[in-house]
């Protein structure tokens, strides 16, 4: 029997509807002004954005989310589930350290990272060697999705050196990001209707 509680599928799917929906209003709020395909989703969090209370929102959604999804994540390698929680406390101080406006934030930017790295290798360090692991769980799963996460980030970086399309991967990246921890979750409550279908 899975010992993944039910409330983990709510908090694990909340956090890509939270922080996705966030964005999209928030972009609506900010108007024509915004373009979403070259600028950031921190400049819609930023003092004085018109959408920033959404977007803060959205993103202490995200945070308390993860949070929660780490602590109820019990099939996943502890080393996992503190790097989940970790990108939790990111998005929270994230949002409590807003970018400004116009221009760069040292602080703003150094949490970002941490929290993007941690986001980024909490599904290889929550892979559980065991045989009867749930799929999401096993290696090679755990491993293509931090791949993909972090060919996410260099497109991203590729699009700012350029001044490209950095919001459009940097929502393709987070999105992933957001989205890994309820796929693993499900994989984790899906675990043990496979196993009594096998012993029956």
């Amino acid at each position: 029997m899975s010992n993944v509680p039910k409330w983990v599928f709510l908090s694990s799917g909340l956090a890509p509807l939270l922080f996705i929906g966030g964005w999209v209003v928030a972009a609506r709020m900010e108007g024509p002004p915004y373009n979403p395909v070259s600028q950031t989703i921190s400049v819609l969090a930023a003092y004085g954005a018109a959408g920033s209370w959404v977007m803060t929102g959205a993103l202490v959604s995200l945070g308390i989310c993860h949070l929660l999804t780490a602590w109820g994540l019990r099939p996943a390698a502890v080393a996992g589930r503190a790097a989940l929680a970790g990108g939790g406390v990111a998005a929270l101080l994230v949002a409590m350290i807003p970018a400004p406006l116009t221009g760069g934030s040292l602080r703003h930017s150094t949490v970002a990272v941490v929290g993007f790295t941690l986001l980024a290798a909490w599904p290889v360090l929550a892979a559980n060697r065991s045989g009867s692991a749930p799929w999401a769980l096993r290696r090679t799963p755990s491993i293509m999705a931090t791949a993909v996460i972090l060919a996410g980030a260099a497109w991203f970086l590729f699009e700012i050196e350029r001044q490209g399309a950095a919001g459009v991967a940097e929502r393709f990246v987070t999105g992933v990001q957001s989205f890994w921890p309820f796929v693993v979750v499900a994989s984790c409550l899906q675990g043990p209707r496979r196993s009594r279908d096998q012993s029956a």
